[in-house]
C-alpha cells in the first residue's frame, strides 16, 4: 500500500524543541505533559504551556500528539480522566499510549478522540497490529526490531503505521525492559528510564565493554522506500535531546523524502552513539549494531550548532496570502486577507488628505508584501485606491498585522478539533470500579513456571495448580505426560514473534494433542488463542497496572492474569477485578527481552558462558530462545518471597519461576512457600515493597 501523503514526526520536550521542529518543516509533533509521559525527565508541558503549543502547531497546519504512555495506577485513574478531558477541550489530534485503560477510557468518554498504540506495547506481527486496530486504535507505533519484510506486511493492514527512522535504540524490545527498574526503581514504564544499559556490560569479564549499549537507529536514507512500503508516518525518538537535534533530522527527514541524500554526517556530529545503524530493517545484527557515546561524539556537536539553528531561526514560508485594500476618503480603510481558506477583515481609521505626496498602490503593495516574520509570502494583491489620499506607512503596517494575525487565528481554529467528552460516563467508570470489591480470595494457590521441561518428573506436583512450559521446550518431552499431568500443563507462547505463522501452525498442533492452557505474553496472542477457542492465562509481559486494565482483559476471554512486578505490594492489594490475577513470587525477574543477542555480538556462541558481568561483578544469566530469535537477561538476585506472603491479600496464585533449579532444589523452594521458610541464602523482594519512583 503506497501511501500519497505521509508524515515527518517530531520529538519535542521542550517548547524551544517545538518551535524547532514546526520551523524545520515538520508535518506533526509529539509531546507530554508534566505526568503520564514515558520521557519524566524531558522538560515536558504544563497546561499552559500545552494550549500554546497547540496553537502554534495549529496555525502551521502541524498536528499535535500527546504521548499518555506511562503505565497507571489505581490511585492515578482519576487523574488520567482529567488529563484526557483536558486534552479533548484543548485540541489534541491523538494520543500516544500503551496502558488498556486509556483506550477503554477513551471508548467510553470521548470515542472521537484518535489513539494510538505506542510502541510500549511490543507490536510487531499481524495479529499484534490487528488486536489493536479491533481495541479501536486508529495507529500503531510498531517495535524498532521489526524487519522490512515484516514492516511491508504489518502496513497492508488497514491501519496506520508509524515507524520509528531515527534516533536512541534499546537493547530490550520496547515495554519490556524492567532493567533501570530493578537496578534503581527508575522505570522506563512509568517514564524515569535511567538508561542502566548504557554501562558497562560484559561477557567476557572486560570491564570496558558496554554490551547492552547499541548505536543510534538512523532509517532516513530509506525514507522513499519506507513511504512506499506504506508507513504513514516516520517517527523520530529524541525527547530528551536539544532543538538543535530536532530540527536537524527533521531538516534531513524532508531532504530524504525530496530525493536528495541526508547529510549523515551532520546527524552524526549532533547525536550519535559511534555512528548509526540499520540493523534490525536490514537483518544485518550483531557486532556492528552496538556503540556508545565517546568523546568525539561529544565534541562535534559544538561545532554544528550554530549551523543548525541557522535551520529554524526564522518562519519558514508555507502559505500565501492574499491582500484587498480599500483607501477612499470618508470611509474607513478595509483590508481584506485571504489564505489557506480562512478569511480575515480589517478596518482602520479613514484617510487624510494629502498635503504633499499621495499613496499609490506600489507604496501600498510595499508595505503589505512585508512578511518577513510569518509563515506567509505574498499572493495576489488588489489596491482600490481614491487619488489624493494619505496614509502612513505605520498604518498600513499595523492593518498588515493585524490581519496576519487573524489569519493565523482563523487557521488555528480550522485545524483545531474540539472533542466531546462526556463528564457523566466518566465519573459513572470510578463510581462502578469503586462499587466492586476486593477479592477475598481464600486459598492462594501455587503455580510454576519451568523453563526446562526436563525437570517436571522429578517435581512434586500434588498442591501445584498450574505449571507453565515454553512451547520451545514442549516438543522436547522426555516423559510421559497422563491426562491429569496434561491438564495442569500451560504453555508459555514466546515473547517475541519473527514468523508468527509458525508459532499459530504449533499452537494448532499442540491443541490437537490436547494442550488446552495457554500463556499470553503479548498482546498478539490473544487474538490468537481466541481465534483458535484456547484457554488464556496472560504473563507479566502486558504490564497490567491498575484494576480497568484487568478489566479490559476480561472481555477477551482471559481466565486470569499475572500482574506487573513493578506494583508494590499495597498497589496490588488495592485491585479490584473479577478477574482472578496473581504475582511472580520467585526466581530470577526478566529485565530484558533483546532480540540482538549480547553475547553472540560480543564474544560469540562458542565462547558463551551464559551471563553477562556488570560494573560491580554481578552476574546476569542471558536465556537463550534462539528457536525463536530472541533472548532475555534475567536479574543477578533471585526473588524470595516465602516468607512475606500473608502481605498479599487479594490475589489468586503465586508463580514460582525456575531455571536452572534442580528437581530436588525445586522441591525445596515449594516447600519453602508452603511453609513461608525464610531464605537461606542471598535474595531480592525486588520492587513489591521498595517500589518505583
Amino acid at each position: 500500500m503506497v501511501i500519497d501523503m505521509v508524515e515527518i514526526l517530531a520529538p519535542c520536550g521542550s517548547y524551544e524543541s517545538l518551535i524547532a521542529a514546526v520551523r524545520a518543516g515538520a508535518d506533526a509533533v509529539y509531546v507530554g505533559s508534566k505526568i503520564f509521559s514515558a520521557r519524566q525527565n524531558a522538560k515536558n508541558f504544563d497546561r499552559e504551556e500545552l494550549k500554546s503549543a497547540v496553537s502554534e502547531c495549529h496555525k502551521h497546519g502541524v498536528k499535535i500528539y500527546q504521548a499518555v504512555n506511562t503505565v497507571v495506577l489505581d490511585s492515578q485513574l482519576n487523574e488520567l480522566l482529567d488529563e484526557l478531558k483536558f486534552a479533548c477541550e484543548i485540541g489534541i489530534d491523538g494520543l500516544i499510549t500503551q496502558d488498556l485503560c486509556l483506550i477503554e477510557f477513551i471508548k467510553k468518554v470521548c470515542p472521537k478522540m484518535p489513539v494510538h498504540a505506542s510502541t510500549q506495547m511490543t507490536l510487531h506481527t499481524k495479529n499484534g497490529v490487528l488486536f489493536a486496530r479491533e481495541l479501536g486504535f486508529s495507529r500503531v507505533v510498531v517495535s524498532r526490531e521489526v524487519s522490512k519484510e515484516i514492516l511491508t506486511e504489518l502496513c497492508s493492514l488497514n491501519i496506520e503505521i508509524e515507524a520509528f527512522v531515527h534516533g536512541a535504540l534499546c537493547m530490550s524490545v520496547s515495554g519490556q525492559c524492567f532493567l533501570s527498574a530493578m537496578i534503581g526503581s527508575r522505570s522506563a514504564n512509568r517514564g524515569l528510564c535511567a538508561g542502566a544499559c548504557r554501562l558497562p556490560f560484559s561477557a567476557d569479564k572486560n570491564k570496558d565493554s558496554y554490551a547492552l549499549s547499541l548505536k543510534d537507529m538512523s532509517y532516513i536514507k530509506y525514507l522513499q522506500e519506507l513511504k512506499n512500503i506504506g508507513v504513514s508516518s516516520f517517527k523520530i525518538e529524541g525527547r530528551m535531546k536539544r532543538p538543535e537535534y530536532t530540527a536537524a533530522t527533521v531538516y534531513e527527514c524532508k531532504r530524504a523524502l525530496n530525493g536528495m541524500p541526508p547529510d549523515m554526517e551532520l546527524l552524526k556530529s549532533v547525536f550519535s552513539r559511534s555512528g548509526f545503524t540499520d540493523g534490525y530493517y536490514t537483518g544485518d545484527l550483531g557486532k556492528n549494531m552496538f556503540g556508545i557515546r565517546q568523546k568525539d561524539d561529544v565534541i562535534s556537536v559544538n561545532d554544528v550548532l550554530p549551523k543548525l539553528k541557522s535551520i529554524y531561526k526564522n518562519e519558514v514560508k508555507k502559505y500565501k496570502i492574499d491582500f484587498d485594500i480599500y483607501i477612499h476618503f470618508d470611509k474607513p480603510i478595509i483590508l481584506r486577507a485571504e489564505s489557506n481558506g480562512c478569511k480575515a477583515v480589517i478596518t482602520g481609521e479613514p484617510p487624510q488628505r494629502a498635503l504633499n505626496r499621495p499613496i499609490d498602490n506600489e507604496f501600498v503593495s510595499k508595505q503589505l508584501s512585508k512578511l518577513g516574520g510569518s509563515q506567509y509570502e505574498t499572493g495576489k494583491i488588489h489596491c482600490d485606491i481614491e487619488k489624493g489620499v494619505m496614509v502612513s506607512a505605520s498604518v498600513i503596517n499595523k492593518l498588515r498585522r493585524d490581519a496576519v494575525s487573524a489569519i493565523d487565528k482563523a487557521v488555528c481554529e480550522k485545524n483545531t478539533k474540539v472533542i466531546p467528552f462526556n463528564k457523566e460516563k466518566a465519573a459513572n467508570i470510578i463510581s462502578n470500579l469503586n462499587l466492586k470489591s476486593d477479592n477475598d480470595i481464600k486459598n492462594t494457590k501455587i503455580r510454576i513456571s519451568l523453563s526446562k521441561i526436563n525437570v517436571l518428573n522429578e517435581i512434586d506436583i500434588t498442591d501445584i495448580e498450574l505449571i507453565t512450559i515454553p512451547m520451545s521446550d514442549i516438543a522436547d518431552m522426555s516423559c510421559e505426560l497422563n491426562a491429569k499431568l496434561k491438564d495442569k500443563i500451560c504453555i508459555s507462547l514466546p515473547r517475541y514473534m519473527h514468523n508468527e505463522q509458525k508459532v499459530i501452525d504449533e499452537v494448532k498442533s499442540l491443541k490437537n494433542k490436547g494442550f488446552l492452557k495457554y500463556e499470553a505474553t503479548n498482546l498478539a496472542h490473544l487474538r490468537i488463542l481466541n481465534k483458535l477457542s484456547l484457554e488464556i492465562h496472560t504473563g507479566f509481559g502486558l504490564n497490567i497496572t491498575n484494576s480497568l486494565a484487568l478489566e479490559a482483559l476480561e472481555k477477551y476471554n482471559v481466565k486470569d492474569a499475572v500482574v506487573s512486578f513493578e506494583l508494590k505490594t499495597n498497589e496490588i492489594n488495592r485491585l479490584k477485578s473479577s478477574l482472578n490475577f496473581g504475582v511472580i513470587s520467585y526466581g530470577r525477574l526478566p529485565l530484558m527481552l533483546c532480540v540482538n543477542c549480547p553475547i553472540k555480538s560480543s564474544v560469540g556462541c562458542k565462547s558463551c558462558k551464559g551471563y553477562l558481568t556488570d560494573r560491580t561483578n554481578r552476574r546476569f544469566k542471558v536465556r537463550c530462545n534462539k528457536q525463536y530469535g530472541y533472548y532475555e537477561l534475567l536479574n543477578s538476585e533471585t526473588l524470595y518471597l516465602a516468607d512475606k506472603l500473608n502481605e498479599f491479600k487479594n490475589i489468586s496464585f503465586h508463580t514460582l519461576c525456575f531455571d536452572d533449579e534442580t528437581g530436588k532444589e525445586i522441591n525445596d523452594i515449594i516447600d519453602s512457600y508452603k511453609r513461608s521458610l525464610p531464605c537461606k541464602g542471598s535474595y531480592t523482594r525486588g520492587l513489591y515493597f521498595r517500589g518505583i519512583i
